[in-house]
């Protein structure tokens, strides 16, 4: 079995949580390995996400690290086997490898909720109001690069609008509702557009608006990636560096409190809709 060069976000993931089963065992990697009856490293490449691992095998160890939360193992289990490729692949070594990881797991996310305190949310951006964005790029990108990150991007749009769509609780800012990205055309556009996506019925947009006094984590921009165990979650976070990822247990369970927290002090669905038309007529 050849090794994986780049292992993306998930299946680094996946090895990370069969990492976690073994050592809440006390068992170390070479013994592991002798009892899956598989050579001394391969249990250390598939944690590391090099190397992949059949759906048999996964359900070993979770025998072997005596798991036996059937959600958490069916969930690995789902996640075994060759890798498939996604739409997102086609942009492979054309665009930063984080916006494919960012894709690839809400592809296969349960539920989605972000905040987003700067800028509209990327799955509702329009294809003007996303050039905008990577047009204020310093250094400037490379025309089909922009052109690139901006199809990427509006490919995303259909974990919302398949049929069902994902789950998705969007918390925005007011201060990104009034940002006039690409001049007041785009911006005006682009709130219709998220308007019109508030109306879906696997969406909520809930604003906070600038009378709120204070919420944790103002001035991030996160998304918190529901799998089909808690297990598994994940927390992007954008950085200057690129996308950050987090994935214990703690780090899931405070961005979940966090999140929870920001919600109670952001308006409903309805008068965040009522806020977002104000905003757009006084464009």
């Amino acid at each position: 079995m050849a090794p994986r060069p780049t292992p993306t976000v998930r299946q680094r993931r996946f090895g990370a949580e069969l990492r976690r089963l073994r050592e809440a065992i006390g068992m170390s990697a070479p013994v592991a390995g002798e009892r899956l009856g598989a050579d001394r490293t391969m249990i250390s490449n598939i944690e590391a996400g090099r190397f992949g691992i059949s759906e048999e095998r996964l359900r070993r160890l979770a025998s072997i690290y005596e798991c036996d939360d059937t959600e958490l193992i069916d969930a690995l289990a789902s996640m075994t086997g060759g890798r498939t490729r996604g739409w997102w692949d086609e942009y492979r070594g054309k665009i930063p490898p984080d916006f494919l990881d960012v894709a690839e797991l809400e592809h296969h996310a349960t539920a989605l909720r972000t905040l987003q305190t700067a800028h509209i949310p990327g799955l509702f951006q329009t294809e003007e109001h996303a050039r905008a964005l990577f047009d204020l790029f310093v250094p400037a990108l490379p025309r089909l690069e922009v052109e690139l990150r901006i199809a990427h991007r509006l490919a995303r749009h259909a974990v919302i609008a398949n049929d069902p769509g994902v789950p998705y609780v969007g918390l925005v800012h007011e201060a990104a509702l009034r940002m006039r990205t690409g001049g007041r055309k785009v911006a005006k556009e682009q709130l219709h557009r998220l308007l019109a996506e508030s109306e879906r019925p696997n969406v909520r947009i809930l604003v906070i608006p600038f009378a709120a006094e204070g919420f944790p984590m103002a001035g991030e921009t996160l998304m918190y990636v529901s799998a089909a165990s808690p297990h598994l979650d994940t927390v992007e976070v954008d950085a200057p560096i690129g996308a950050v990822f987090f994935d214990s247990p703690t780090q899931l369970a405070n961005f979940r409190r966090r999140l929870d927290l920001v919600e109670q002090v952001a308006l409903n669905p309805s008068k965040s809709r009522d806020l977002i038309l104000e905003v757009t007529h006084d464009l």
